[in-house]
């Protein structure tokens, strides 16, 4: 599967940490950046991400950020992207199964991820890496 990541810098670590677990699951990444964590304007690099998605470059998309809602935002308003904020198992399966316009089972095809707490890392919590996993596979 080909795959658009776009993040901003608070992202930035983390969709570099997906970005390696997505090539080693054999899935081809597209980078949009950004590429460091210097502070950026996000829509710059979320809206490339969300567009070659709605252009069918590639099938899915992922969008990080600090709460992942103003990256969710901007993708959503890419016609034909529709992009929900997942940061559990659950959630990201819900959103995979639930959400398509007028209650369609079609999956989002971008999906907002904020940066996982560093915090509360037991057995018991899925980490956001394995979530992420869930939704795409």
């Amino acid at each position: 599967m080909k795959i658009s990541l776009g993040s901003d810098h608070a992202g930035f670590g983390y969709k570099e940490k997906v970005k390696e677990l997505l090539t080693s699951l054999g899935h081809e990444v597209k980078d949009f950046g950004t590429f460091s964590e210097e502070p950026v304007d996000y829509p710059l690099f979320i809206r490339p991400a969300a567009e070659a998605v709605a252009r069918g470059e590639c099938e899915r998309g992922i969008v990080f950020g600090g709460s992942g809602n103003g990256e969710a935002m901007v993708a959503n308003k890419v016609h034909g992207v529709r992009c929900a904020l997942c940061s559990a198992r659950e959630t990201s399966g819900d959103v995979k199964r639930h959400v398509g316009s007028g209650g369609s089972p079609e999956p989002p095809r971008a999906i907002a991820v904020n940066r996982p707490y560093q915090r509360n890392r037991s057995a018991q919590t899925p980490t956001r890496n394995t979530a992420l996993t869930n939704a795409l596979l």
